[in-house]
């Protein structure tokens, strides 16, 4: 058993960025208690594709050099960026060894304002192959659920999900291109935020998946995720502003034909209506208006993006679910039936869908069910990934082809022990409205900020 004593691991971003800019803690002893956790946890949850010890400690060493720490919002924050984004000096590994890229010579725009903001980059967190997928695995490992082991953490933003939750960092980067933020933060028991189009630049990869794909932050508070995302927005984080009584929608229903919410996913969303209830909102139950044809879009669209984002990759090398994936995706820009008309379309239908009905928000799940068994996915077909994607997480995606702000907040616990979870979706320029909301959920009903039995330091979080 490990003796007691006093570890920065556990405590919130914003715990730590206090401390560092008032003097009271120094940016290379908060990356060295993460770094002696990172040791511990990883081999349990394999999360980090490459932990960036000694590079990340002379880092952490120039935060402390600064001679002004006033205006550095993430002074001394350790976290880690989704492997698809370039890291100087790293190669950017989209998932495998296969769909690896050449050493980055610079960081990706969102890197450097997190180091603008004092963050150090502890390490990059593992993904899917090319980010196509629910769930967390390649040749090399399998990446775990720390709320339970045989669990997934999800995908595509797995790794952050599942490093945020074992305490290793306070907070990860991720990208969300199908609810690859808001998926395994609830399968994590997280908040996960994906703001709406154009806010972030949002290039991730090889290309720009289309324009649906956004840059957010994972973390244990809204706070942390609030201050993150300005951040990452280029904006100064400013206090969330307590919004007057809305107006909010309140559906289960699922976007995908034949897949329905189990009971747990049910409750979960009836007891967030009445926290909300509780703070003064009115909810409404009523449902988005799914034409038929959304699926299919999704869908094709999905495949469309996975044929372009494996430009310049040996398509050999590919996993076999991710080669199917890609030779779907080339039929479909083929026939034409990707389109941005489509996209255009179905976002002009969500937004009259809100001004329509006086909606300010919608709550719904994220999930339909529990996370997936943590298993080799990789080496499955492709017809078995698309039924586990497909089958347990529907309700995301709509809101990436809309380029909506979304976010995933905790809502209890799951009769087997896993957390439940909402998203809070909102029309165009909400962000901070969806924030805010979130906020007052986090305060009227808290949630626990890691994992049960995580960190496993035996330590006491500092604050």
């Amino acid at each position: 058993m490990l003796e007691q004593h006093s570890t920065w691991v556990g405590a919130t971003a914003r715990q730590i960025a206090r401390a560092v800019r008032r003097g009271d803690a120094r940016a290379t002893e908060v990356l060295a208690d993460h770094i002696e956790h990172a040791r511990v946890a990883d081999p349990e949850v394999n999360a980090i594709r490459v932990l960036r010890a000694g590079e990340a400690l002379a880092e952490a060493e120039q935060v402390d050099a600064e001679p002004d720490l006033a205006d550095l919002a993430l002074a001394g924050v350790p976290v880690l960026v989704k492997e698809n984004t370039a890291v100087a000096g790293l190669p950017t590994w989209h998932g495998s060894v296969a769909a690896r890229t050449a050493v980055a010579d610079n960081d990706h725009e969102v890197v450097r304002r997190l180091r603008g903001a004092g963050a150090v980059v502890l390490g990059v967190s593992r993904m899917p192959e090319l980010g196509l997928w629910g769930t967390t695995d390649d040749e090399t490992a399998v990446t775990r659920n720390p709320w339970r082991l045989d669990r997934t953490p999800g995908g595509s933003s797995g790794g952050s999900a599942a490093a945020v939750a074992a305490g290793i960092v306070p907070m990860a980067h991720g990208n969300d291109g199908l609810g690859s933020i808001r998926i395994p933060a609830a399968c994590c028991g997280l908040v996960g935020f994906k703001p709406g189009r154009g806010i972030i630049p949002y290039d991730i990869g090889i290309t720009s998946w289309l324009g649906l794909a956004e840059h957010g932050i994972l973390g244990t508070t809204v706070a942390d995720v609030s201050v993150g995302f300005a951040v990452l927005a280029g904006r100064t984080p400013t206090p969330l502003v307590e919004p007057d009584e809305l107006r909010i929608a309140v559906s289960v229903r699922s976007p995908v034909a034949g897949v329905s919410p189990d009971r747990d996913t049910r409750e979960a969303v009836a007891a967030a209506a009445r926290v909300l209830v509780s703070l003064g909102h009115r909810t409404v139950s009523s449902d988005p208006t799914y034409p038929t044809k959304l699926g299919l879009l999704g869908i094709a669209t999905w495949c469309a993006i996975a044929h372009r984002e494996s430009a310049g990759l040996w398509l050999p090398d590919l996993q076999p679910r991710t080669r199917r994936h890609i030779s779907l995706g080339a039929h479909a820009d083929k026939r034409g039936v990707v389109r941005d008309s489509d996209r255009d379309a179905w976002r002009a239908r969500c937004e009259a869908w809100f001004v329509d009905g006086g909606f300010d928000l919608l709550v719904q799940p994220v999930l339909a069910g529990p996370p997936p068994a943590a298993e080799p996915w990789s080496g499955r077909t492709w017809r078995a990934n698309m039924a586990a994607n497909l089958r347990y997480a529907p309700y995301a995606a709509p809101w990436n082809i809309a380029g909506f702000p979304a976010i995933s907040v905790p809502a209890g616990v799951r009769g087997d022990g896993l957390p439940a979870a909402v998203q809070i979706v909102g029309p165009p320029g909400s962000e901070l409205l969806v924030l805010a909301v979130a906020a007052q959920m986090e305060l009227a009903a808290p949630w626990r900020p890691h994992a049960p039995g995580w960190p496993r330091l035996g330590a006491q979080a500092r604050t």
